[in-house]
């Protein structure tokens, strides 16, 4: 039953860490893992997950990312209006580009906007590269976006 779960969204792995617990016997090694997915129409989520096998950390981060998916309504093939997210020390700024243009962003922020079926856009990111910071202040500024009418109705003009 989870495979369906799986191709329905499929997931994205960001980062997987190893840790290790000294015992008496020697070390002892669990995992993380840090997944981002998507349905490529708009939505998209990130989870995290911990195991002892690097498997078991990618399955529950993808149910975790699961649980946290958000409809984005403002995403076409770009953004709509330049935005940026912060989480941390992190900052992402989202730029619009014109079609044809493709995803320049680096490892992190692509994950998560190619998951959410953006195709054509522009990204920086400054202070911070933690992976899990770049991720959540991408999806900061994913939900920084509105539409031209969600604007019209906000200020009552006509843009």
């Amino acid at each position: 039953m989870s495979n369906d779960s799986q191709t329905k969204n499929p997931e994205e792995v960001v980062q997987i860490r190893r840790c290790s617990c000294v015992v008496k016997g020697g070390r002892r090694f669990s995992f993380t893992a840090l997944v981002v997915v998507g349905d490529n129409d708009g939505a998209a989520g990130w989870g995290y997950g911990k195991g002892n096998e690097v498997p078991n950390a990618v399955d529950k981060a993808v149910k975790a990312a699961n649980r946290r998916m958000v409809k984005y309504p403002a995403l076409t093939s770009t953004v709509p209006h330049e935005v940026i997210g912060h989480y941390g020390a992190s900052r992402v700024i989202l730029i619009p580009a014109r079609p044809g243009t493709g995803i320049i962003a680096g490892g992190c922020v692509r994950a998560v906007v190619e998951s959410a079926g953006v195709t054509d856009i522009l990204t920086k990111s400054f202070g911070s590269n933690n992976p899990t910071n770049l991720v959540k202040a991408t999806f900061n500024a994913l939900s920084k976006l509105r539409t031209k009418e969600e604007i019209q109705r906000l200020r009552g003009v006509e843009i």
